[in-house]
This record gives C-alpha cells, structure tokens and sequence, in this order.
C-alpha cells in the first residue's frame, strides 16, 4: 500500500470523561477503497472513537492524520471539509422535510437569491440513483421506512463529497433482503475510492463485506486482522476471553408443562396455534418474518385479543387479553422492542427493575422502597448490569446491560413462564453469551423459557425443541437432535396444512 491510499490515520488517541477512560491509546488507519470493520463489545470505546472523526469531542491526546498531514477536527465542519460523512444508528434528518430539502440542508443551490428547488431535486435524484433508491426527492422524509431513509442518509454523505464513510450498525434493524441492498451499494462505494468505517455486532457481515477488522476493547486497539478470520477468534479478541461454546445451553430433566396453548387462533394473523413448554425446557419459536411469532408470544401474555383457543399455565385457564391475569400466573414477556416497550428509559435502574413488583411492595398506598432498593442492588449483581449505581437512567446503558434490566424484572417478580421475542437483538458477543447463561439458570430453577428469534444459530444452539412457524401455523415441530438449519428452513417457507396464504396485507407489519 502506497501513502496515496491512505485516507485517514488514528494514532495513540486517548479520551477521558469523569471517572472514566473511555479510550487510551486507539490506533486505526483507513486506506482509499477499503471496508475496515471496527469491532468490539457495548462500552468498548467504537463510539466514542467516531464522534471524534465526526467533531462531537476532542481527543485529550494522540493525533488525527488526513492524507498524511495532521488535522483537528473541533466540529462538524471540520470533519465536513476533510471530507468524512458519519450516519448514526439515529438518523440525522428532518422529518417534515422533503428527501431533497434534506440531502442538502443548509447547502440549498440558488438562484437569483433563491433556493433552486428545481436543480436541487435535479442534483437529488442523480445521488438517489448512484445509492440505487428508488424514492423521489419530493417525498417527505417522514414517509420512508427505515431502508429508504438509511439511503438518503448516504445520498447525503455523497453530497459532501464524502471520502470516507462511517457506518454505525447500520443493517440493525433492516431485512435480509435491504441488508443485501445495502451491501451491493456498500461495495458500489467501495469501488469508487470511498472509504468506509462499518461498526457491526453481526460477525457474519465481516466475511462477507469487510477487508480488515480492528478489534477495540475496554477504550484500547487489541489486534487488526483480516476480515476472513474465523469468528472464533474475533470472539477471543472482543471479549479477552476464548467462548469454547457459543451457545452454553445446559439441559436440565424437564418437569410438568407449565405453560398450555392449544387452538389460538385470531382471525388473519394465526390459526390453530397449539404447543407447551415444560418447567426447565427452552422451546424456541423460528419463522421467515411475518409468520405470526410475535403475535402469538403476545395474544399468550394478554397484550393482544385472539379469538379463538385457550392459554393455561399449570392448570389454570387464563382470561383472554388481561396482561394482570397473566402476570398473576407467573408469566413475562421481555418485548422484541425493550426501548419502546420493555424499559422507561428516563427512569433509572432501580424504578426499572421494580416496574413489575410494584404492585405487591405496596401496602396501604405506599410503596416499601427500602425493600424495593435491596431488591433491586440483590437482582443487578446477580445480572451483573454494568452501571454507575442504581439511580443510573436506562436510557444510558449498553444494550446487553438494558436487556439484562428487562429480564431482572421478571426475576424479581418470581417469573414462572419466561417469554423471550428476539433477546439477543443488536447485542454485542459477550452480552449474548452471559443472556444464555441467565436463560440456563432460569431453566436449571425450574422456570419455562420460550424463545422467539430470528437469528437461527441461537434458536438451534438454545432451544431443547424448535417449533417452526409458516404463514400464521405452526408448520412442524423438531427436536434439538434433528433440528438443523435445511430442517428448519424447510418448514419456514412452507405451506402448512389447513392453511390458506393470508399475509394479505392483515398481518401486523414487521410481525414475527
């Protein structure tokens, strides 16, 4: 590699917070059409090191080269003018502005003194066909699924001019098929000189669109390898640690069914849903999106009507769509959206933590904190939730450890029936192992566990039976022996008996 190539240049860079450092001595260097994947758990230092490409801080130490000489970068201007372009997990657009209004906000093309609407959605639709979108620039932004707007975001960065591209975990909430698009344009980039930063938690997207990884773990730069090296070791090198087992599932002797769905049936959605999970047993729930997973884990907990069928747990009937009834009974549901439904995130660990007991804290109209306190530091050091103290907000936390706070609730409330839609969902390795382990001892204090997730390795590695979804049925049930991928694949696009095609637009969109 020749110094031409190289764009951009991290050396010895260190940044410090109070009480914390949060990087001490990152080097990374990015060379002129290259995918360099940075790689590391929550809380490793990968964004703190972007807001200082982007101008959101500055390091107290270490230096920043672009094309060979040393620059500063205090704002956003200065990372706009040597020209890097950051796209966040949160995107940075207007709402109530039309795509156009938005790609050049604050760059407008006049004419006569006024903005040329004419050539400015002229200039958009040329950038919108290099990204390969196919939206008009008059649409307002707020009009757009997530897929077009991570595009427009990048038809931004185009209009900069931009060099190299930062891509913060941008195929987290994106399909299979938009994650293939965004790829191809990816790789468009790639070949035309940009060069591209791309934060994942998906080790499997490194092989497939990465050329090297720098790994970054606890604020400091361990290795930088080859994107085709073996997931194993990227593991060993994020968490310092070697995962013998990926998925340390532990099968305790299962007991009596705990939890008894037979004939579950809303009209459009699902049909015929019959299954039960025993005390100790984890029984996983796979499916294309859109079979109807998600549906059925909440007309179960109560949060959705269903009209026909019956939910027990033991021998206990529940009543139908009565969230109180089913958490009297000892069921929880840690949401597929644990920011919009499973936390409050500008309440802190603690109100968190006691969301569920509070309710049987409170005597008399009023709440036993003190109880409610030592309960919450006993169930925080058992999850190991990585926090300042208990009055942390929840909103500041690491994904993993939000997740671990969802889960703690159910714990405090003696949860019998544990129901887990997508537990794993953008978080880091490390996370997910010690997520499987809780699961474990869940399972191992005779609770019943069942799994909803899109990612099949986890649903094969975790599950004792895998139960497979087709268009709103279950389409054939596998033991943990016979259930390989092809298996489970092949029930998931197939048609079950009985069953007429009814994703017709009446299922909920997004639905699992």
């Amino acid at each position: 590699m020749s110094n031409a190539d190289e764009l951009l240049r991290i050396e010895g860079i260190r940044k410090t917070f109070p009480g914390v450092v949060a990087l001490d001595g990152v080097d990374f260097d990015l060379r002129r059409g290259e995918v360099h994947v940075l790689l590391g758990e929550n809380g490793a230092g990968k964004s703190t090191l972007i807001k200082m490409l982007s101008g959101a801080y500055t390091p107290d130490a270490g230096r920043i080269l672009a094309d060979g000489r040393e620059v500063r970068i205090g704002g956003a201007q200065d990372s706009e003018r040597l020209g890097i372009a950051t796209i966040y997990q949160e995107f940075n657009l207007v709402p109530d502005l039309t795509v156009a209004e938005n790609i050049f906000l604050g760059r407008q093309p006049r004419r006569f003194g006024m903005i040329d609407r004419k050539r400015m959605e002229a200039d958009a639709e040329v950038l919108l066909a290099r990204v390969g979108v196919d939206v008009s620039p008059r649409a307002r932004v707020r009009e757009l699924g997530i897929a077009r707007l991570q595009m427009v975001e990048i038809a931004k960065a185009l209009s900069l001019d931009a060099r190299v591209l930062i891509m913060d975990e941008p195929t987290a909430v994106l399909t299979s098929e938009e994650v293939d698009r965004l790829f191809a344009i990816v790789r468009r980039l790639r070949a035309e000189g940009v060069g591209i930063v791309f934060i994942t938690h998906h080790l499997e997207e490194i092989a497939a669109l990465g050329d090297r990884v720098t790994v970054i773990r606890d604020g400091r730069s361990v290795g930088q390898v080859p994107a085709s090296t073996p997931e194993d070791e990227l593991v060993r090198l994020m968490v310092g640690r070697s995962i013998e087992q990926q998925y340390p599932r532990e099968r305790p002797e299962t007991g009596t069914a705990l939890l008894k769905v037979e004939g579950l049936t809303r009209d459009g959605v699902f049909h015929d849903v019959s299954f039960e999970v025993r005390a100790g047993e984890v029984v996983g729930i796979a499916g294309l999106v859109g079979a109807g997973r998600t549906e059925v884990a909440r007309a179960v907990f109560g949060a959705d009507p269903y009209d026909a069928g019956s939910v027990r747990v033991g021998d206990v009937p529940l009543r139908r769509h009565d969230v109180n009834a089913a958490m009297a009974a000892g069921i929880g549901l840690v949401p597929e959206d644990r920011k919009g439904q499973g936390l409050v995130l500008d309440a802190s660990v603690e109100e968190n933590l006691g969301l569920v007991t509070l309710r049987s804290a409170t005597r008399a109209g009023l709440v036993d904190l003190k109880r409610q306190r030592e309960a919450a530091a006993r169930i925080a050091g058992q999850l190991g939730v990585r926090m300042a103290g208990l009055g942390q907000h929840v909103r500041t936390l690491s994904g993993g450890n939000q997740q671990k706070v969802v889960i703690g609730k159910w714990l405090l409330a003696d949860t019998r029936v544990l129901i887990l839609d997508e537990p794993t969902r953008g978080i880091d390795v490390g996370a997910k192992v010690e997520i499987y382990q809780l699961v474990n001892e869940l399972t191992a204090q005779g609770a019943a566990v069942l799994m909803i997730s899109s990612d099949l390795p986890e649903v094969l590695g975790m599950s004792d039976r895998v139960l497979v979804m087709a268009q709103g049925r279950i389409a054939g049930e596998l033991a943990a022996g016979d259930a390989t991928q092809d298996a489970v694949m092949a029930l998931a696009v197939s048609t079950p008996a009985g069953s007429t095609n009814h994703s017709n637009g009446t299922e909920a969109p997004g639905g699992h």
